[in-house]
């Protein structure tokens, strides 16, 4: 198995004049998940994004060892194309056909993107996930709009993905269950 890593030391996140937190480190290899845990606002989100590149820490470093997988409230598919050209599309270029059956999509393929509910969004976005074969899950708020069994698949799908060495990275007030998961908790590093 190849060696997955996500690392960051000394993070500090600042938006507008406000300082979100700081001397946050993790450190993360194959197998293991992590819960961010806090209130609205305390800068999860803005870690989660900090950790996949997309946003420049105020201060510290990230390092990453395997591609990264986000999973957001934007969930990367084209609102005017029915579910199934939207997702088709990231097929061709990750080269894994999402599992539709398996997340409750089958059936919906012909159905505008615009018009799926908030858990069939989700859910559309863990297909990409999923598609991606990334070792290395970022999922921020996974759970919202999901029902109870859409939560517990999500849930599987995660434990799934670290039992077979991948890392997932959960930032959610909501309770996640997952075998041997960490937790952060943002408030110990807010200022």
């Amino acid at each position: 198995m190849e060696p997955f890593r996500l690392a960051a030391s000394d993070l500090a996140c600042r938006r507008g004049d406000r300082l979100l937190f700081a001397r946050l480190s993790l450190s993360l290899e194959n197998g293991e998940a992590l819960q961010v845990a806090g209130a609205n606002g305390i800068g999860k989100s803005s870690l989660m994004r900090i950790l996949a590149g997309l946003a420049r820490p105020f201060d510290g470093k990230v390092e990453r060892s395997g591609m990264i997988g986000l999973l957001d409230e934007r969930p990367a598919l084209d609102n005017d194309q029915p579910l199934g050209k939207a997702l088709s599309f990231w097929t061709r270029l990750d080269g894994e056909a999402p599992p539709m059956t398996q997340l409750g999509l089958a059936g919906l393929e012909d159905v505008p993107v615009r018009y799926l509910s908030t858990g069939q969004r989700k859910r559309a976005a863990l297909a990409r996930l999923i598609g991606q074969q990334a070792p290395i899950w970022l999922l921020d708020e996974p759970l919202n709009g999901l029902d109870v069994d859409a939560v517990k698949l999500c849930e599987e799908l995660v434990q799934r993905h670290c039992d077979a060495g991948g890392i997932a990275v959960i930032a959610s007030h909501q309770p996640f269950n997952l075998k041997h998961m960490h937790t952060l908790s943002l408030a110990e590093f807010a200022l």
